[in-house]
């Protein structure tokens, strides 16, 4: 009897991927003797490397290896190959599609997400928009799986278990705790789109509320790009106790090690938010021009450290790439720094980190 393989093919965005991770997680729990591949960019493999031990990890590089249709049906062939016995498609574009198409000539068990559009247009309308809450996309996720046969409870805490990543890992300056400073708290001040970043001028103002607060805690900032590398530095050269946490760690599987060590994030609407939050570490979030409704909040995060205004124009966007019809911003400039660094002092004293 074959040995029941599932393949999920989740490509982008970052994310996206990190929610797989805790349905992935779960059906692994629940189903020991059914092996899982997860199918993704590069990048993912840190987000699945604590996962139980039937899960793998299976890179595509869709840019050069597996290029157009030629590369999509080599990586068919390579996936054949593996003796899966259903396809996850968590993903449902062009390049999934296609790979789900072959799958489904040659008579395989294949299911896709469905992303709920209609509800996520009525979200977004310029007339007659409707509030709704639409399935998250862990729910989505887990819907796949049950069309393939797998019924999952939603269970998962942590890719560290009870426990928090190893700081003996990291460089020195990341290898202490509690005995220098009162507490770590991680800013993650930008996102992939325009209309989900809080000013930057803006955000500072929240650096030095918190400084004020507390003179003895370290700020852990995280980003990427070569202008946010800029901007970070640019605070961490002006408050002693802000720390470019990116520019020193070397990549993702480091930044969640100390992520699961914070005490509080404050991210975007971004991949951030999502690294944090499979860490099991309590995020407040700042939303602009989307909205946590689209079902895009992080693992486990609650609504009540959701921090965003309402305006008869939001949300605008589900994923914040739509430019501003006002052309202002006033969902994310409005939002005052107070309201951010109240929501972060809730959450330190109800987790009685002071």
């Amino acid at each position: 009897m074959r040995t029941e393989h599932i393949l999920i093919i989740r490509f982008s965005a970052m994310g996206d991927v990190v929610m797989t991770v805790p349905v992935v997680y779960a059906l692994a729990t629940q189903y020991p003797d059914v092996r899982i591949t997860v199918l993704s960019r590069e990048f993912a493999r840190p987000f699945f490397e604590y996962m139980p031990s039937n899960v793998g990890f299976m890179a595509a590089d869709l840019k050069r290896e597996y290029h157009g249709v030629k590369g999509l049906n080599a990586l068919y062939r390579r996936l054949v190959a593996k003796n899966f016995t259903a396809i996850a498609d968590f993903h449902s574009v062009l390049r999934s599609s296609y790979l789900r198409m072959r799958f489904n000539i040659d008579r395989f068990k294949v299911a896709h997400i469905d992303k709920h559009r209609s509800g996520r247009r009525q979200l977004t309308a310029t007339t007659n928009k409707k509030l709704v809450q639409q399935p998250t996309s862990f729910q989505n996720y887990v819907d796949v799986l049950r069309q393939l046969g797998y019924p999952v409870k939603l269970e998962f805490s942590s890719i560290y278990g009870e426990g928090k990543g190893d700081l003996e890992l990291l460089p020195s300056a990341f290898t202490y705790r509690k005995a220098d400073c009162d507490m770590w708290i991680g800013i993650a001040p930008f996102a992939a789109h325009k209309g989900k970043v809080y000013p930057a001028r803006l955000m500072e103002h929240v650096i030095e509320q918190l400084t004020e607060r507390h003179p003895h805690c370290r700020i852990m900032l995280f980003g990427g790009g070569i202008k946010e590398m800029e901007t970070m530095a640019e605070w961490e050269g002006r408050y002693e106790q802000c720390v470019c946490a990116s520019s020193m760690l070397g990549g993702i599987a480091n930044e969640l090690i100390v992520m699961s060590h914070l005490d509080v994030m404050v991210s975007m609407d971004s991949a951030n938010m999502h690294m944090a939050s499979i860490v099991g570490t309590p995020v407040v979030s700042v939303w602009g021009a989307t909205h946590p409704y689209a079902g895009f909040l992080g693992w486990g995060q609650s609504m009540d450290n959701v921090v965003q205004l309402d305006l008869p124009c939001r949300p605008c966007s589900i994923y914040g790439n739509k430019p501003c019809m006002r052309g202002t911003y006033p969902c994310l400039k409005n939002i005052s720094p107070e309201q951010i660094v109240e929501r972060v002092e809730f959450v330190l004293k109800h987790n009685h980190v002071f």
